[in-house]
């Protein structure tokens, strides 16, 4: 199958112990990162990041356990990059119009904050959300080269 991107508060004990072993034999190629940002501001990040994959957060709060999670609750994307600091999603399979609405929704928080702060981190998820990510492709003659031509494309 697919492999698997779970991004979860905190991963630890058993369950981290099930996700290496599964993944070391080959049974599921998964891979787990902390869910961003703290408090409240982590849990609308995490919707942001259900509603651009089409899936459904996972939490108590709202009823759901993970005893009771289906593949339906699960979303998808073409791709997702994952280094030591950061993860990207790109091409998620959410729906452009429940996208739209909750940069909508968004833009509606930064119009009523007061404070700067608060609109900043409001604004950088409306970049997440509305922003698209352009994959781009440097080849070269030499090693050299494409170092070079890399360094360019990072830079422009």
């Amino acid at each position: 199958g697919k492999p698997l991107q779970i991004i979860a508060e905190d991963i630890e004990g058993e369950a981290l112990a099930t996700l290496v072993v599964n993944n070391m034999r080959g049974i599921v190629k998964v891979n787990a990162v902390k869910a961003p940002g703290f408090g409240d501001r982590r849990k609308e990040m995490l919707q942001d990041i259900a509603i651009l994959t089409g899936a459904t957060v996972i939490s108590e709060e709202v009823g759901l356990t993970l005893e009771n999670t289906t593949l339906d609750d699960l979303g998808t994307a073409k791709r997702v990059n994952v280094t030591k600091e950061n993860t990207t999603i790109i091409d998620g399979a959410g729906a452009n119009s429940d996208i739209e609405a909750r940069v909508e929704q968004i833009r509606k928080q930064i119009e009523d904050s007061t404070s700067d702060y608060d609109k900043e981190k409001l604004q950088e998820r409306v970049a997440k959300l509305a922003g698209g990510v352009a994959v781009i492709k440097v080849g070269a003659g030499s090693e050299v080269e494409m170092k070079e031509k890399k360094a360019r494309v990072e830079d422009a």
